[in-house]
């Protein structure tokens, strides 16, 4: 069937008209992918593309460190505002967020369509940023526990 090629060109479309190019350039790449038939590039993007955006991320985010721009003493200071505090907190709890989706994505594939349809909502609408599905995840794998102990 053709429905899987008009779904990944609405999702560019819309993303196009939402001036999100993150997710143009994403639905471009998967859409290239299956245009060309390269079914174990796209499948491995599938099953490693989480863990190699992570650590492209993860890479990104300690460049200020190898510049300079972040040094220890700053590293320490965060631990002395009232902002650098709350950061440290929220950046646990998404990162333990983020831990829970990546384990809810795996175990609990059916929840998938749903965590796409609503991150890509806020990205499209909202300009938000495409790692929702993971936090999204976690947040989904909480209120599933929370869930399970009152019934």
């Amino acid at each position: 069937m053709y429905i899987e090629y008009i779904t990944i060109i609405a999702v560019l479309l819309l993303s196009y008209l939402g001036h999100n190019m993150t997710v143009v350039y994403a639905a471009g790449i998967v859409l290239l992918l299956k245009v060309l038939g390269l079914t174990t590039a796209l499948n491995a993007l599938g099953t490693q593309g989480i863990n190699w955006g992570i650590v492209i991320l993860t890479a990104a985010i300690l460049v200020p460190i190898a510049n300079g721009t972040i040094t220890i003493n700053t590293m320490i200071d965060a631990f002395r505002s009232q902002a650098g505090i709350i950061a440290i907190i929220a950046g646990l709890l998404a990162a333990l967020a983020g831990g829970s989706g990546v384990d809810l994505l795996k175990n609990t594939p059916d929840v998938i369509p749903a965590l796409i349809i609503g991150t890509m909502a806020g990205v499209i609408f909202f300009h938000g940023v495409a790692v929702g599905p993971l936090i999204a995840g976690g947040v989904t794998y909480f209120a599933l526990q929370l869930l399970s102990h009152f019934q």
